[in-house]
């Protein structure tokens, strides 16, 4: 198998069908973004939660950091409409922690969400070569429109009945998300915990039913799992968590500790710091809210309440009170700047596939997983 070239790989002209997967909440950054794309493979960008302007500003960020080709990532669903009594509960129970912090009890109104189709409108004038989408399918109109601009269209699937409606909208990849994925969970169809299918089970059961190439996302945490991801039919794999340890990743050092300590009991579901279920290492305020979750607004209004909270937290060092988004995965984590870890990745999966064995010289971080290639020459390396 000449692993490293796929539909992905052609369609993007990457070199390694590697997705750093969009982190919202700080770990996602214009610098991790570019150093994935610089590296071979295809930074994301998370986008759903800023405004237009924000949004260009991002990318312009990441365009004065590569060349490369990089995706931007959109909420295709509609957020939750505004619920004054939920509200309130959630003003009422986050009441004591931002006590607890210094906070002011009083919680401004949460600003309106960015509206998507603006946000489409930047990533189609900024010709981003990438949309990647989540929580939904945009519209038959929308789609035709990104398509007709050249911008391939990722959207993410969490079963077999998603993955169907997603093709049958014409999007160019399908994201498989495994249970195993850190972060927000992409289901659109159903709840949440109907669609914790494993990454192992998922991936395979559709590429057996659509025709779309279907990238393996949830769990692959180095090169031994893009290479079963490969095998098991996936045309590319999609890693977050792998990257959260990186000097390139946003993630506070306390986050970036917990994460080798952490094993894969350490996550589970959680709505509290978003309204959104999503994969986050276990703290205080997501065990004592746990109870509560039915009272909280949707995404992204528990958002904007938690955001000074999560800042204060960061600022203090606290990770009780912080959003910890983590696969479950998490204590493979190595903090190792983010092309040592591509090019580390694709010399495991070229070891255990074929295909393209090595670049022209290998890395300092793979001179120091594979010494028996250094000692054999030394000038080989970078």
């Amino acid at each position: 198998m000449n692993w490293p070239t796929t539909v992905l790989t052609e369609r993007l002209g990457l070199r390694y069908p590697i997705i750093q997967a969009p982190m919202t909440g700080g770990p996602g950054t214009p610098q991790l973004t570019a150093a994935v794309s610089n590296a071979g493979g295809l930074g994301s960008l998370a986008g759903s939660h800023l405004q237009p302007d924000r949004l260009r500003d991002a990318i312009a960020e990441v365009r004065a950091l590569t060349d490369r080709p990089f995706a931007v990532n959109l909420a295709a669903g509609s957020p939750a409409r505004l619920d004054q009594h939920r509200l309130g509960r959630a003003c009422e129970l986050l009441a004591p922690y931002r006590a607890e912090l210094g906070l002011s009890p009083a919680l401004a109104a949460p600003p309106d969400p960015p509206d998507f189709l603006d946000q489409l409108a930047v990533v189609m004038e900024e010709g981003v070569p990438a949309l990647s989408v989540v929580f939904g399918v945009p519209d038959s109109a929308c789609l035709n429109r990104v398509r007709d601009a050249g911008i391939a269209v990722l959207g993410t699937a969490t079963h077999l009945l998603e993955a169907i409606v997603l093709e049958e909208s014409g999007v160019d990849f399908i994201v498989a998300q495994g249970a195993e994925a850190g972060g927000h969970r992409a289901t659109f169809i159903g709840q949440p915990e109907q669609g914790l299918v494993g990454t192992l089970a998922l991936v395979p059961l559709l590429t057996k039913h659509v025709g779309v190439p279907i990238i393996a996302a949830g769990g692959v945490m180095d090169g031994r799992g893009v290479a079963a991801m490969r095998m098991l039919g996936a045309d590319g794999a999609q890693m977050g968590t792998a990257f959260l340890a990186c000097p390139e990743s946003g993630a506070h050092p306390a986050y970036k500790a917990l994460l080798s300590q952490g094993n894969e009991l350490a996550t589970t579901l959680s709505r509290a710091f978003t309204g959104r279920c999503g994969r986050v290492l276990r703290n205080r305020l997501v065990d004592e809210l746990r109870a509560h979750e039915a009272e909280l607004p949707g995404f992204p209004l528990q958002l904007f309440l938690t955001q000074e909270l999560s800042q204060a937290a960061a600022d203090r060092g606290l990770t009780d009170f912080m959003p910890l988004w983590a696969g479950q995965g998490c204590n493979l984590c190595q903090p190792r700047p983010a092309a040592e870890l591509v090019a580390l990745w694709a010399e495991q999966a070229a070891d255990l596939l074929g295909g393209e064995a090595r670049p022209n010289a290998i890395s300092p971080a793979l001179a120091r997983e594979r010494p028996e290639i250094a000692d054999a020459d030394p000038a080989y390396i970078i």
